[in-house]
């Protein structure tokens, strides 16, 4: 019978302390958003309106100018938008107004698991997408990629030039990182709804990025997976080449 009762006991007690596990998580997470995250975003992810006036902040050690205005409200963005931007280094910037870049991540494992617990509980956001990769067919995911990524990353993701930006590549992007993406539009990408990206979709896209990672070389020079600018200047250099030979050959003969 005691043994019993401490069974019951031990299951009652269990979501209580999951619970009290993610609040602890959620005010951890509140102080590390005061330290690297309120100068820009505001108090609690409330934004920052638009100004021309610059204040140091971005927390300690930081070394950077602060423009207030630049940091947008993180108040329903949830689980998604904060796991996108900590885990791939792109948040804290260095200075506001810079575009976002993979970079050494600043925080921990356990510091990113709080602040992205914190950011969630600001408001009803969505969670961390879970891709299914291997459902997806590879074919169709360089179609869509093709239709809807390449004119920017490149058609084998290698990254490229726009307008005010630099589009990175993707050979360092996880499969959660690039479902997050499509959804979030991070800087000047356009963000894409399940309307017009659907999830089986997405599963797609992702396993053809995992797959340009390293792709298929067979029978040709990769040169660099860059597109066709490389192609054709070793095309024309060779043509010259084979071009200057003949018009020796046959300046030679001519004069034979």
């Amino acid at each position: 019978m005691m043994v019993r009762a401490l069974v019951v006991l031990l299951v009652l007690a269990a979501p209580a302390a999951a619970a009290a596990a993610t609040a602890d998580q959620v005010t951890r997470g509140l102080h590390l958003y005061g330290r690297y995250c309120s100068s820009c975003h505001g108090p609690n992810g409330s934004g920052q309106a638009r100004s021309g006036s610059t204040r140091a902040g971005g927390g300690p050690a930081r070394d950077q100018q602060v423009q207030a205005g630049l940091g947008p409200t993180l108040v329903g963005v949830g689980a998604r938008a904060a796991d996108f931007y900590l885990r791939t280094g792109y948040m804290p910037l260095k200075r506001a107004g810079l575009q976002p870049r993979r970079s050494r991540l600043l925080l921990g494992p356990q510091e990113i698991d709080a602040l992205i617990a914190y950011v969630a509980s600001l408001g009803k956001g969505p969670p961390v997408p879970r891709p299914r990769p291997e459902r997806g067919n590879l074919s169709e995911g360089q179609h869509l990629f093709t239709q809807h990524c390449a004119g920017c990353h490149q058609v084998v993701a290698e990254g490229g030039y726009v307008t005010g930006a630099v589009p990175p590549p993707l050979e360092d992007a996880t499969a959660v990182q690039i479902a997050e993406a499509v959804r979030i539009g991070p800087y000047v990408m356009p963000v894409f709804s399940e309307r017009q990206i659907s999830n089986a979709e997405v599963d797609s896209i992702v396993r053809y990025v995992q797959w340009a990672k390293h792709p298929d070389d067979r029978g040709g020079w990769s040169l660099g997976h860059v597109g066709p600018v490389p192609e054709g200047l070793v095309t024309w250099f060779l043509a010259m080449s084979v071009l200057v030979g003949v018009c020796l050959a046959i300046g030679t003969r001519l004069r034979g």
